[in-house]
């Protein structure tokens, strides 16, 4: 199975991904269920942040140059996100990086474990964290945006 074969699967999760992204509003970016959930705009920055991680560790593309990681590791602080253009542009740019990686990764690395800082995968396994990952924060999205309350804005 080759990237012909999963594309089209990637493709089915995150375009809905994307365009459940596109219809939130500025004010739902810090959205949250509690003082010790991640916001809205934490989780859509980090599912990026994530995509260029996995396009880098196990299919050989190193994140672009400029491109800063502020959800991943030890907590920085309390941030609050802003610009929801910026940042669905961001969530494009991380989408394209990662497809490229996959599309130019040879056939045969597909089933080759890579070791990365958080395991060893083969990049095809990695794909199926991938998809799992979107999907999980697709969900939590979807859950703070429908359960939040207007004082857990922050």
């Amino acid at each position: 199975m080759s990237f012909e074969a999963v594309y089209p699967i990637w493709r089915t999760v995150r375009d809905r991904f994307q365009k459940s992204m596109q219809g939130l509003k500025e004010e739902e970016l810090n959205l949250r269920l509690s003082d010790d959930t991640s916001s809205i705009g934490h989780m859509l920055r980090h599912n990026a942040e994530v995509e260029y991680m996995f396009a880098d560790w196990f299919f050989g593309s190193a994140v672009p140059e400029g491109v800063t990681f502020l959800t991943s590791g030890p907590p920085k602080g309390d941030i609050t996100f802003s610009g929801l253009e910026e940042m669905l542009a961001f969530s494009e740019a991380s989408d394209r990086h990662l497809s490229e990686a996959m599309r130019a990764l040879p056939e045969d690395a597909w089933d080759r474990p890579v070791s990365s800082p958080i395991g060893s995968s083969t990049p095809r396994e990695a794909f199926g964290r991938t998809l799992y990952h979107t999907g999980l924060h697709a969900g939590q999205i979807s859950l703070i945006r429908k359960c939040a309350q207007p004082s857990s804005l922050a």
